[in-house]
């Protein structure tokens, strides 16, 4: 009997195949955001065994701290602006690298390498590019007679910087997603263009970008989620400095529990964090699906 024939009989089984997945997502998933939701309401310093529950206090106080905001609006910048700098990276690779020619293959890896590599580790080696005391780039500097440069020093300048990076870091994998997109466009399509008489700008925005928009879905809305939750970066440059000019939403929520020993106020800001990276992804992924259904559907 064939596995789709045994399933079309007997349903029960799709419940059993999907067990484990469920069981997991309970166990790594389910069970520790109620867990934090739970503490989101406490006093809990992350040590003690005692605490007392105190309402809404954390969250009034998320809502009125300079710090979390400060947080938040670098969260928005390293998720948008990481994914556009991702984007039109990724883009002008695949549209480069998707035909044959020779060391293709040498060229797309080199390109995906960064993405393969731990964002802590990517953090380190930029670390030793861009400090001030032996940094790579002030050495370059020094060599044509300029003076060094405190490239960390600054908070805006800090958030820049890790914002490029995250979006280097990843321009490789929107690039493979991108070829997947762009290889799966039949070739009759801009065959029927060019007879046409379209040029190559036209072919691109009347027939590439359209029929790109499931890639497009795809690339953004993981990157998005991506930038939202970035970490490692943050961690290893600036862990969060100068002050609290460079946190994001989770190294703040790290910074929080374990430097200040705030579980509950740390896991309020991981509930808010929680929610408003997955109606970004929702609203996102909404719009983009609904705009591929007025062009492809």
């Amino acid at each position: 009997m064939k596995i789709r024939d045994f399933i079309n009989k007997d349903k029960r089984a799709l419940s059993l195949m999907a067990m484990p997945a469920i069981i997991l997502f309970c166990i790594f998933v389910l069970i520790p955001i109620i867990s934090g939701i739970h503490i989101s309401f406490t006093n809990w310093n992350g040590y003690s065994q005692k605490y007392k529950y105190v309402g809404f206090r954390n969250y009034i106080e998320l809502f009125q701290s300079k710090e979390v905001w400060t947080a938040f609006r670098n969260t928005i910048i390293y998720g948008f602006g990481s994914t556009i700098i991702q984007t039109i990276l990724g883009l002008a690779f695949a549209m480069l690298l998707y035909k044959r020619f020779l060391l293709r293959t040498v060229t797309r890896t080199i390109i995906y390498i960064p993405a393969m590599v731990a964002q802590l580790v990517v953090g380190y080696i930029w670390y030793f590019i861009v400090t001030y005391e032996r940094g790579a780039l002030n050495d370059i500097l020094l060599l044509f007679g300029q003076e060094k440069v405190d490239w960390l020093s600054v908070g805006w300048r800090a958030v820049a910087i890790i914002t490029l990076i995250n979006g280097l870091e990843y321009a490789g994998k929107t690039m493979i997603i991108f070829i997947a997109g762009l290889e799966s466009i039949p070739d009759m399509y801009e065959e029927a263009a060019s007879i046409d008489g379209a040029n190559g700008v036209q072919v691109f925005r009347h027939i590439t970008i359209p029929m790109l928009l499931p890639a497009f879905t795809t690339s953004l809305v993981l990157n998005i989620i991506g930038g939202l939750k970035l970490f490692g970066l943050v961690y290893s440059l600036t862990d969060g400095g100068p002050g609290y000019a460079s946190h994001s939403l989770s190294t703040l929520i790290n910074t929080m529990y374990f430097a200040n020993q705030r579980a509950g106020f740390s896991a309020a800001v991981g509930i808010f964090s929680f929610v408003f990276i997955m109606s970004v992804s929702w609203i996102l992924r909404s719009y983009l699906d609904r705009k591929d259904a007025e062009y492809n559907g």
